[in-house]
């Protein structure tokens, strides 16, 4: 009787990552003056079991170069070898490698071994004593590991001295733009190496009504007529190589452009022509006898030749691994929710109002127990923040060195546990600090060491729980932000006059204003001026916040409060006219009846309201729903002082009637995405409520208020 062995796939795919994990942990803490051996143990166990499960289950690829790269590591563990940095260099590509060949077999795709076989040469160099010349090629590029990979492609291109044409498929991922990353920008480099003529691919575009600005909905076929290599290409791509689809051939490599052959011209004679984009600067026309079906038939026979670099991207956890505890907790709760059900089920057979006592009785210890039940099924999503943090040593490793700096990470509190959902959302602008950290924040060591400090800078993360929220603190020793300096971009912007005066934490929230950067240049790491705009606003999307203090010259500390979890939410239970919302209550800072002396009209159209000292826009509900209130009298309401990003707003409604914990409902997953709202849910008596997205609600009022009167809402007051 044979078994299918498809049926353990995923478990060898989760237990294989986890391993490549485990390896590359180690690996970044192997100091080659003193080699800890159960550090070499791990990685050895971790590569040896990945090669026999990948045998077992026929993927004789991932085994075989597994089997290589055991070899040397079983040398170094018997102690007949030593281990150099350029080993830990070679084995970090490799867990690199691994992780891209099982994200094709994951995805069903075929492997492609031109990194393994390159990275195998190398390794077989070293065993064979030949190490300094063979490793120097693997070891030129890290973060993309695509130099060795195309060494064999450039050499012939250079050997034929004559230009080749790059057919590149580039299809980015919906929020690579919330990254900061610019596809503009990458096609000008593109066209400074040669020719370049650029297709759109536009099928996936939506509607106008439902597109997002920071969405990319839009891919790119081009062509490259240049002398440049193939992995000069690729490091253009090198920050998005993770979030694409991006297939790079060689065209001219299949026929000679210029040659009167068949083939060539049946290709061209029979292609219809695309309108196409030739990028300014480029230094001559592209041919005229190419059209992106050309590029496309000559592309899919090119890739027979010419292996694309295959882009490494693991799939998402599909499952979550469970201690024990907490599933014999989950299993002794449903007991006693059991026992509570049976005897409030003999009370109702045979009720008398005698038995009015029990049935209380029996109501409490069943709302007990279902809240009991509802907390240790929330524990069960629950994971230590370590699953976020482990990404960033290696990321720390390799900015440092590409930005020539020496940099120490701290990690604290990696135990502490965050919703499973939340750690996934969090995970990029997590990044998008720790790299502005590295490339604004510290400084290099010989400014460093001017400056009195240690040559090595250091970055901490700490994540820890208060109340019913984690904190996450990004903290640097660097240079700290350059307050006059952004007072001075931000005047040169038009986001402020030059006689207002700001307070130190007004300056400090220039920086997440969209487009706001003080980079000199733009640089691959930050400074596009894209970014901790985005970094906030994906923030507070999880119903959490951000805030920076900073010393200058000494350094900068961001937090970033989240709620623990998204499934549930403290909420404050609002009534306007007939209708029930739920605003969060992390957003709310205070209600009040207001006095009609501390509400003045501002011409234009917004009321505002003087709360101590300050001035803050009203937002009136019903303008923004179209509902009825009880009154529009603003003396005669309620409003709920609300805080957006750094501003604070005051929401009018008619009552407040209590709070309490919701189960949050996506409104995009059961119907469509409703602008203003972050979700729905079930009130006790059935009726469905709707939550407030304070920050979208912020902006559609600005959008309403701008609609031929207006002032801005959600910032200092300015004349239309």
């Amino acid at each position: 009787m044979s078994i299918d062995l498809s049926q353990f796939h995923q478990i060898f795919y989760e237990e294989s990552y986890e391993g490549l994990d485990s390896m590359e942990s180690c690996l970044l803490d192997i100091d080659c003056n003193n080699v800890d051996m159960e550090s070499i143990n791990t990685i050895f166990r971790a590569a040896h079991s990945i090669k026999g499960s990948s045998g077992t289950f026929g993927f004789k690829e991932v085994a075989a170069f597994t089997h290589v790269l055991e070899t040397l590591l079983d040398q170094i563990r018997d102690s007949s070898r030593d281990i150099e940095p350029e080993h830990v260099d070679l084995f970090l590509q490799s867990v690199d490698c691994l992780r891209s060949m099982l994200a094709q077999l994951q995805a069903d795709e075929a492997v492609s071994t031109d990194q393994s076989g390159v990275l195998i040469d190398a390794f077989n160099a070293i065993l064979d004593g030949d190490s300094a010349a063979k490793i120097e090629s693997c070891s030129a590029s890290e973060s993309e590991n695509s130099q060795a990979s195309t060494e064999a492609d450039d050499s012939a291109s250079d050997e034929a001295g004559g230009d080749s044409i790059w057919q590149i498929h580039f299809v980015p991922e919906v929020n690579m733009l919330r990254t900061g990353n610019e596809p503009l920008r990458m096609f000008r480099e593109l066209g400074a190496l040669g020719t370049l003529t650029v297709t759109a691919i536009v099928d996936e575009i939506p509607a106008f009504e439902v597109i997002h600005p920071e969405e990319c909905h839009t891919g790119w076929d081009l062509l490259l007529d240049t002398k440049a290599s193939k992995s000069a290409i690729e490091e253009i791509f090198e920050w998005v190589a993770d979030e694409a689809e991006l297939i790079i051939t060689e065209v001219a490599g299949l026929f000679d452009m210029t040659d009167d052959s068949d083939v060539a011209s049946s290709v061209a004679d029979d292609a219809p022509v695309v309108p196409v984009a030739v990028v300014e600067g480029s230094p001559k026309a592209a041919p005229e006898s190419i059209s992106s079906d050309d590029a496309g038939k000559s592309g899919e026979l090119a890739a027979k030749k010419v292996a694309s670099k295959p882009t490494q991207k693991t799939p998402e956890a599909t499952s979550i691994r469970v201690g024990t505890d907490k599933i014999d907790s989950l299993v002794n709760l449903v007991g006693e929710l059991v026992i509570t059900q049976s005897m409030l089920g003999q009370v109702g057979e045979e009720f008398t109002m005698e038995k009015l006592a029990i049935l209380q009785e029996g109501l409490a210890q069943l709302e007990h127990n279902t809240r009991d039940l509802q907390e240790s099924v929330m524990r069960i999503r629950m994971l230590p923040i370590s699953f976020s943090f482990s990404r960033f040593p290696r990321l720390v490793r390799d900015l440092s060195r590409q930005l020539d700096k020496k940099v120490e990470l701290i990690l604290i509190g990696e135990q502490t546990e965050l919703d499973k959902t939340v750690m996934e959302k969090i995970g990029d602008p997590l990044v998008h600090l720790v790299r502005n950290s590295l490339d604004h924040g510290l400084e290099v060591p010989a400014d460093r060491i001017a400056a009195g400090k240690p040559e090595t800078g250091t970055i901490t993360l700490n994540a820890f729980h208060q109340g019913g929220n984690i904190i996450i603190e990004i903290t640097d020793d660097g240079a700290g932000l350059n307050k006059e300096r952004i007072r001075k971009k931000a005047i040169d912007s038009g986001l402020i006059g030059e006689k207002e005066l700001l307070t130190d934490e007004q300056v400090n929230d220039l920086i997440f204003r969209p487009g706001f950067s003080t980079a000199d240049e733009v640089t691959d790491v930050s400074g596009r001026g894209v970014g901790m705009d985005v970094v906030r606003r994906n923030i507070q999307e999880l119903n959490g916040s951000i805030e920076v203090s900073s010393e200058e010259g000494k350094g900068s500390v961001f937090t970033i409060r989240l709620p623990l979890t998204l499934a549930i939410l403290d909420g404050q239970l609002i009534r306007l006219g007939e209708q029930k919302y739920i605003i969060p209550l992390v957003s709310i800072v205070e209600s009040l009846q207001p006095n009609a002396e501390d509400i003045n009209h501002v011409a234009g159209g917004c009321d505002v309201f003087k709360l101590r000292d300050d001035y803050i826009p009203i937002i009136k509900l019903w303008e923004i729903f179209g509902v009825e209130p009880s009154t529009k009298e603003l003396s005669e309401s309620l409003l709920v002082v609300l805080e957006a990003g750094a501003d604070k707003v005051a929401l009018v409604v008619d009552d407040l009637l209590g709070q309490q914990q919701v189960v949050i409902k996506s409104m995009e997953s059961n119907y469509k995405k409703v602008e203003g709202v972050s979700g729905a849910t079930i009130l006790g008596d059935g009726t469905v409520s709707l939550i407030l997205d304070i920050s979208d609600m912020v902006h559609m009022a600005g959008a309403y208020h701008q609609n031929g009167k207006v002032v801005s809402i959600g910032g200092r007051h300015r004349a239309a």
